[in-house]
Order: structure tokens, then C-alpha cells, then sequence
């Protein structure tokens, strides 16, 4: 160990991309890791998007490190596009992955790029930065996975075959692997699209290693002298919902479903404040929300009606997938008109929905956008609760009859800690199979 590496701690850096869902869990896997292990410098890299858990990993010593790119490009903006469009969106897209790569090597070079690495650092990623993989080789540090759901892509259907053709002795040295070394196993199940174009001219143009891991970069020959253990990669939900077959890689390990601190799941910071002042896990305390929610408690405990359902968005609306808000608001009318259902919606602040709840409150009522934006409001003869903000499902889940949501791993297991039915209106292949 040089002088270098002597003056400074060991650095975690957690690197989650994607939608809330994607990234929250690791992020509470970083706050809590950095309270348990104080030794620790602890890093997020993350979008800018995602800003406003600064101020909890704040709080626990976690660096938030925001990158420019956003979490999704819409597929809405593509929908029903010509040819020449369509190209376009493909060039924006191309654009959008050459700079956020970049980012993603000038954050970690800030890092590690000023001196040896130390025997405790390492990089954290999830299904969706592995932009990590390449560059924890690069600087030379341990590389571990974690996601809340089964790896979301599988390999093309001729991919084995491809790869056994275009890199034989590659291919015989991951299945010769031992059990508990980098194998076939690890490649297909998640490490596939490491050997794809899409990343092996990035890893030899930009980051002068060989196109693909495992091969030395000047003679691209498997590196038989070097065989490194399979990756660590954890799982965040229960081995009782998800079957882990024998296939698997060794080293995977299912951990049980990862919830977020209370605090961080309400939008509004005095539900925030309330919720810390509570015996911690205690979500029925008697001031469960400030008292700009009101409506939303009364919807809920309302004695004289049955529980409502909850529906959920999450990010379909930013993902492009609904289309037509106005028509989707009309559903539900209808359903109330031929049912004795309520309902409880969560709009996830997607604007153009929100849009649609102001035409139709307009046209019933006078309508108060700061009122709505903070409390919600209730249509369609007080059946339809509108909820723009965000508070916890493990308080919500309780008070309803049933969920219907987009299949996420937070939704699938906040409902299943209930004990409520759910179903999936736009769902996630990860967990569709226990819904």
C-alpha cells in the first residue's frame, strides 16, 4: 500500500440507472451500508433526475453524484413516427449513450484516477450501469451486482451459438470455469450484453481494454492465468416468490425484498417529518399524515364504504405507454359507473395525466391546482381519489381492498406485505409470473 492510498478511506461506489424503482433500493443499500460501515467513503452515481435523495444520503454520509442523462427517453415521442424520424430518435439515442458513458468515466476516474485503489474498494452496479463493469476493471477494483428483480433482458436466442463460433477459445474457458469462478453461467444468466458490439467498441475505442472481459487486450486470447471469481450478485426479493434453479451462477445470492426507509417514500417533507418522529416501523401512529392530506386519509377510512383499490402508475407514464390519459380517466368511470368500487389513483406527477384530471375537475367543479397538486382531489361522485404526490405503500396497502399497478419489485412486494390481491395492468416480465 503506497502513501497514497494510506491518508484515505476505501470507497463504495453505487452506480444505479433507470426509474425510481431501479434505483431507490440500491440507494437505501448505500445509506444503510455507509451507517454500518464507517470506514467507508460512500459514493452514489446516479441521474440528476433523482436530486432529491441528496438530501437523505446526506444525512448518512452518502455522496450523491448526479449524471446528466435521464432516466428514460420516452417511446412516446417516437409513437407512430416516420422512417426519418424514427432515425433521428435513433441518432438522439446514439448521442444520449456516448455522453452519459462519458460522464460515467469522468465520475469514476474522479474517484480512483488519482492514485492506487486499495484492497476495499469496489463498485456496486445495477442491470442498467454496466457502464460499471468495464470501468471497475479499468481502474482495477471489484465489481459486485445488485437489482431488486430478476435480471429484466435474456440473451438472444442464437447468441451461445454465435459466440461459440466467433470466440471459441473464450468460450471453452468460461465452460471449463470452476463452480466458484467467472463461467458460462454468469454470461448467460446476466454478463451477455458485455460481449455485444454495443459495449465491446466502447470498452476498445474509449477505454483501451479489449473488446470483451476475460481476454487479454493486445493478443484478445482468454487470460488462462487469470481466472477471476463469479460475480457477486444479490437479489432483492424472497426466495418463497421467485424460484432460484440450479442454473444460476454460484454466486448469486437472493436476499429478501429491500424497502425503503419510511421517510423517503413521502413527497411532502412533513409527512417526512412525522414519519421520523415515529417509533421506527410503526407506519398507524395517530398523526399518520400532516394535515394537507387530510383528504387522503378521509378517502381512505371513510366507514361507510368498502376500501378503495389502489392504482398506480409509477413511471408509465414517463415510459411513453400511456398514450391517451383522458380516455384511461374515462375507464375508470366507467367501471365506477357499473361497479360499487372506489378507487385511489397515483398519478406520479406525470403532467400530461395530471392534465387530463384538471379538464375533467374543471368541467365538474371549481378547480384549485395548488390545492390539487398538494392534496389531490376527489371525481366522478367522490369515487376517484387523484393523488399527484407519493407516500409510502407500506401505509397505504393496508387500507385498500386491491392493487393494480405497473409489476414493479416496490409495488409486487409492498402489496404482498399487505396481504392484499394485485394485478398488473402494464406488466413487468420479472414478476408477472406471481401476480
Amino acid at each position: 500500500m503506497g502513501p497514497e492510498t494510506e491518508n484515505r478511506k476505501p470507497v463504495a461506489v453505487f452506480m444505479a440507472f433507470g426509474t425510481k424503482g431501479d434505483v431507490y433500493p440500491l440507494s437505501a443499500i448505500a445509506a444503510a451500508f455507509a451507517s454500518d460501515q464507517k470506514q467507508y467513503r460512500v459514493v452514489l452515481v446516479t441521474h440528476s433526475a433523482h436530486q432529491n435523495l441528496s438530501s437523505h444520503l446526506e444525512e448518512r454520509h452518502v455522496t450523491f453524484l448526479g449524471i446528466n442523462s435521464p432516466p428514460v427517453l420516452s417511446v412516446r415521442d417516437n409513437y407512430g413516427c416516420s422512417g426519418s424520424q424514427e432515425l433521428a430518435f435513433s441518432q438522439q439515442k446514439m448521442i444520449a449513450t456516448r455522453e452519459h458513458r462519458q460522464e460515467c468515466y469522468s465520475a469514476v476516474e474522479g474517484i480512483f484516477g488519482h492514485g492506487p485503489t486499495m484492497e476495499g474498494d469496489f463498485i456496486l452496479i445495477n442491470f442498467f450501469a454496466l457502464e460499471g463493469w468495464s470501468l471497475a476493471e479499468l481502474f482495477h477494483i471489484r465489481c459486485v451486482v445488485a437489482a431488486p428483480y430478476v435480471v429484466p433482458y435474456s440473451a438472444p436466442s442464437l447468441f451461445e451459438s454465435h459466440f461459440r463460433r466467433e470466440h471459441p477459445l473464450l468460450y471453452k474457458y468460461l465452460q471449463e470455469a470452476d463452480s466458484n469462478q467467472v463461467s458460462w453461467k454468469d454470461v448467460a444468466h446476466w454478463m451477455w450484453p458485455l460481449f455485444t458490439e454495443n459495449w465491446g467498441s466502447w470498452r476498445s475505442d474509449d477505454l483501451y481494454l479489449s473488446p470483451c472481459p476475460f481476454t487479454d487486450p493486445v493478443t484478445e486470447l482468454p487470460t488462462w492465468h487469470d481466472r477471476p471469481p463469479s460475480p457477486l450478485l444479490l437479489y432483492g426479493f424472497s426466495k418463497d416468490i421467485v424460484e432460484c434453479p440450479d442454473y444460476w451462477p454460484s454466486n448469486v445470492h437472493v436476499c429478501g425484498f429491500w424497502f425503503l426507509p419510511t421517510e423517503w417514500q413521502f413527497s411532502c417533507k412533513k409527512c417526512q417529518e412525522i414519519s421520523e418522529l415515529s417509533y421506527p416501523g410503526d407506519l398507524r401512529t395517530k398523526d399518520e399524515v400532516c394535515s394537507a392530506h387530510v383528504k387522503l386519509q378521509c378517502f381512505l377510512i371513510n366507514p361507510a364504504s368498502t376500501p378503495p383499490v389502489f392504482i398506480g402508475l409509477s413511471s408509465i407514464g414517463s415510459m411513453g405507454f400511456l398514450r391517451n390519459p383522458q380516455t384511461f380517466l374515462q375507464v375508470i368511470q366507467t367501471v365506477l359507473e357499473i361497479t360499487n368500487f372506489r378507487f385511489i389513483l397515483f398519478t406520479a406527477s406525470y403532467e400530461p395525466l395530471d392534465e387530463a384530471v384538471e379538464v375533467i375537475a374543471t368541467d365538474s367543479s371549481h378547480f384549485d391546482k395548488r390545492k390539487y397538486l398538494e392534496e389531490g382531489i376527489c371525481l366522478f361522485d367522490n369515487r376517484l381519489f387523484c393523488f399527484p404526490n407519493m407516500v409510502p405503500y407500506q401505509w397505504l396497502f393496508p387500507r385498500c381492498a386491491a392493487a393494480i399497478h405497473h409489476g414493479g419489485s416496490g409495488s409486487t412486494a409492498a402489496a404482498l406485505h399487505a396481504g392484499i390481491p394485485q394485478v398488473c395492468r402494464i406488466a413487468n416480465p420479472c414478476f408477472i409470473s406471481l401476480l
